[in-house]
């Protein structure tokens, strides 16, 4: 089935993409900043564990958001293409899903939310609701992408007999593990972003749930198989 395929190809360029950007930038932002920012000292970090820097703190600033940006737009670009690819597989299975306009809203949402965030990202504007709407774009991406993520799972669950030649059993297990843990997770913080005394448990937080949300989309490349 073609649209496999393609599904196939663009979740593995959704994985790649934003890893390397985003690691780039914190690699330049560490081990570079004397040159590139003087006078804003960034210690080295692993912020997946010690939660030192945000990621918009890591990819805002020239040059890293030469990285970043070009790298959002063609990851938003592909996230449309995985969700309308995704939406004919759906079809294919099962035609006229009780949720596959929810699938498409969120999962094509979630794209154009995070061209939203990236458009914005580095714009200062010291104004309190564009400080807000920034916050709302971003938590709202992640909202809509794990939304989408969720519907799409409990389909190929429910279709699992149906699809069971064309997937991998044990990485769709791995993405509904995945996907339960990045909700609860979420869910669990939510209370505790208002707060300040918690900034290096969010930003550690923060890494890890983009790590999480990409890995998703490798484990759709794995779960997946190639059609002839």
């Amino acid at each position: 089935m073609p649209s496999i395929d393609k599904v196939r190809s663009i979740s593995v360029w959704i994985f790649i993409i934003p890893f390397i950007a985003v690691n780039t930038c914190l690699i330049i932002i560490t081990q570079f900043h004397e040159f590139l920012s003087p006078g804003i000292p960034i210690n080295p970090t692993f912020p997946y564990l010690d939660g030192e820097v945000s990621i918009s703190r890591t990819v805002r600033n020239y040059p890293m958001n030469l990285i970043f940006k070009p790298a959002m737009f063609l990851t938003s670009f592909l996230l449309i293409q995985y969700w309308l690819n995704t939406k004919n597989i759906i079809n294919h299975f099962e035609e006229n899903h009780k949720h596959i306009k929810k699938i498409i809203f969120f999962g094509i949402g979630s794209a154009v939310l995070l061209i939203l965030h990236s458009i914005f990202l580095g714009i200062k504007i010291d104004n309190d609701l564009y400080k807000f709407f920034r916050r709302v774009v971003m938590l709202s991406f992640i909202i809509f992408e794990l939304v989408a993520q969720a519907y799409l799972i409990n389909f190929l669950y429910k279709s699992k007999d149906k699809i069971l030649p064309s997937i991998n059993v044990l990485f769709l297990k791995i993405k509904r593990i995945l996907i339960i843990t990045l909700i609860s997770i979420s869910i669990i913080v939510l209370p505790f972003l208002p707060f300040d005394n918690f900034k290096f448990l969010k930003h550690a937080i923060e890494w890890n749930v983009f790590l999480g949300v990409i890995i998703f989309y490798l484990l759709t490349f794995l779960m997946w198989k190639k059609t002839n």
